[in-house]
């Protein structure tokens, strides 16, 4: 899958793109508002995409070189793991700021 072919990357593409949507627009779980995050979920969901065969295994129906099904829970995963850990650390670096006796925002 290193070398992919163009069909490959597109699949991968619009498998990202429907996750990212579907993850940002319908079900709003979100760390940033905006095109930006929209477009940074639709990078970690083809990442995702791309590596859910791989882990996931080779089942279900592919297209080309790519299981779709794998490639589809791959990048729900990759998705929800990314926004879960940025949330995460951005609860922490406010509870460590809340602690810090004289701490001033900037």
């Amino acid at each position: 899958m290193i070398g992919m072919s163009f069909l490959s990357f597109v699949v991968l593409s619009v498998i990202g793109v429907v996750v990212a949507a579907v993850l940002h627009f319908l079900v709003r779980y979100r760390f940033l508002k905006g095109t930006d995050s929209f477009l940074g979920k639709i990078a970690v969901g083809w990442l995702g995409g791309w590596i859910g065969s791989p882990v996931l295994g080779h089942w279900a129906f592919k297209v080309d070189d790519v299981y779709v099904i794998p490639a589809i829970v791959g990048a729900v995963a990759a998705i929800f793991l990314n926004t879960l850990l940025w949330r995460a650390a951005a609860e922490v670096y406010a509870g460590a700021k809340e602690q810090t006796p004289g701490a001033v925002d900037r």
